[in-house]
């Protein structure tokens, strides 16, 4: 993720399938909070053992279709307010947290220290929400080859290295599910 120096925050690499992904979203019906994607949020988080789990929908904020927190999911879709301490909303910025450089690398990202990666280290949830592990992969659209956005587990405690294989394995599976799950409920709509 570059650096900007002005703002002294990480940006994302400029999205070049910002346009088609929106409109892929909207052809399966996506761009809402969907419980069935909160079971499947609430189901990852309990094996990852992890506080927070979402299903993030990236267009030009990040969207949390499927979302579980420590606090349960939230009636509102509004954004994280800081402030407020580290409880998360439906809509996140698309310079907080890692989904954006996994939609950029297209291939899955697992950080059991985010403080051993210096440049995931700086990332703003990591002050804001205590963020010190990420589990996350791409939700690759098999028609087009787009990526609509990504499954991600993160959570406040750093793991050993040696549980970066595991998670992997975790988070590819639960990858599968949340497509198996969004092509049904596609398939399932008038």
């Amino acid at each position: 993720m570059p650096f900007d120096t002005e703002t002294g925050l990480h940006v994302p690499a400029p999205d070049t399938e910002l346009a088609a992904r929106a409109a892929r979203l909207a052809e399966l019906g996506l761009g809402e909070a969907d419980s069935d994607l909160d079971a499947l949020a609430a189901e990852l988080a309990e094996a990852a053992g992890t506080p927070y789990a979402m299903v993030n929908l990236i267009t030009d904020q990040q969207f949390f279709a499927g979302l579980h927190t420590p606090q349960g999911v939230p009636n509102t879709l509004g954004p994280y307010d800081a402030m407020s301490g580290p409880e998360v909303g439906r809509v996140m910025a698309r310079d907080h947290g890692y989904c954006p450089e996994v939609i950029s690398r297209r291939i899955p990202l697992v950080l059991p220290d985010v403080y051993a990666a210096p440049r995931f280290a700086g990332n703003p949830v990591v002050d804001e929400l205590g963020i010190r592990v990420y589990l996350g992969a791409p939700l690759i659209d098999e028609e087009t080859g787009i990526a609509l956005g990504t499954v991600c587990a993160v959570g406040t405690e750093p793991r050993p290295l040696a549980t970066a294989r595991g998670s992997l394995g975790l988070i590819k599976s639960f990858r599968d599910q949340a497509m198996d799950r969004i092509y049904e409920a596609a398939r399932s709509r008038p």
